[in-house]
């Protein structure tokens, strides 16, 4: 079903709350310098891409999602495509109602899906077929019962598109495309895009859609990657953000020259993940905290289910 969102409440700033029970699933504790509250509960995720080197079928990387100790994971398109096509149909209905009764037997949830349809570009024919594909995608998802999907800004990726409004217009299309399946479009902010880079456009973006389901999906590297001040989450309700991407960064090389490579396990760069974590947390963020990582070092020097255990060892570590 289509997920309401107080348009106020997204737009909100730090008088949306202290930190109270905000996270729910495992309990974990969380000790901050900036009046974290101590005892808050939150739900730990898996994004299959952190294990996408290991060139593992999609069942597979469920099994090492669930045997590392996460209750959730977020999927990439093709490899469920790999998993659910059928001759030119790339998500075979039967085929996903079938993965739908294995993950409910394993006890996973599904958070949302990472593709890269065009539904933001200049050229109407490519935007058209971008948000087909959108609709494709988001019917897979609500077969398997996941309620987001990720917008980045897929196709034009050296290339700015002007405009908030004109932005909004083809956001408030993908919404809407999405939610037609029960399925929550996400505005994902990628710290190199010429388009969606900041967090103050992004914002904006979702507030000139006129549509109370905007929201985001944010990621601690990328909002650095992009030049971003994390203090601009005070201004993101939790009820705007149902996932947050986990990882970290070195710090070198500088900010402008980091790619996704470089990414490290949380608390094992500079990230100030302790004070982002607590401010998600006075804001009401009651979502999925998602391990993204694209390290190759890691696939070299241990295996998947290593570097999945690794990842959550260390989220978990953050709230000590």
């Amino acid at each position: 079903m289509k997920t309401n969102v107080n348009r106020r409440a997204f737009l909100g700033s730090v008088s949306l709350g202290l930190c109270g029970s905000a996270f729910i699933g495992s309990e974990v504790s969380l000790a901050d310098s900036h009046s974290a509250p101590s005892r808050d509960s939150l739900r730990f995720c898996l994004n299959l891409g952190t294990i996408r080197n290991y060139n593992l079928p999609i069942t597979e990387e469920f099994k090492v999602a669930k045997e590392a100790g996460y209750r959730s994971v977020e999927i990439w398109f093709d490899r469920l495509a790999d998993y659910a096509k059928d001759g030119d149909v790339a998500f075979s209905k039967s085929k996903l109602v079938e993965l739908k009764k294995y993950l409910d037997g394993e006890g996973i949830q599904v958070e949302g899906g990472i593709g890269f349809a065009t539904w933001i570009m200049n050229e109407p024919e490519k935007r058209s077929a971008g948000l087909e594909e959108l609709k494709r995608q988001s019917e897979a998802l609500a077969t398997l019962g996941a309620p987001c999907i990720a917008c980045p800004a897929a196709g034009p990726w050296n290339e700015k598109i002007e405009g908030i409004s004109v932005i909004a217009e083809r956001f408030a299309a993908a919404l809407e495309t999405c939610a037609e399946f029960g399925v929550r479009a996400l505005l994902e902010l990628w710290g190199p895009s010429p388009t969606l880079s900041r967090l103050s456009d992004c914002l904006a973006i979702c507030a000139e859609t006129g549509r109370a389901d905007a929201g985001l999906l944010l990621d601690a590297y990328h909002l650095y990657r992009g030049g971003n001040s994390y203090e601009g989450l005070n201004l993101v309700a939790g009820s705007a953000m149902p996932i947050f991407h986990m990882n970290d960064y070195p710090g070198t090389p500088e900010r402008e020259k980091l790619n996704d490579s470089d990414r490290v396990f949380p608390g094992d760069g500079i990230c100030p993940l302790r004070s982002i974590l607590a401010t998600l947390a006075k804001n009401g963020f009651n979502g999925a905290l998602s391990l993204e990582l694209f390290n190759p070092n890691y696939a070299k020097e241990m295996s998947a289910l290593e570097q999945a255990k690794t990842g959550l060892a260390k989220m978990r570590a953050l709230f000590e």
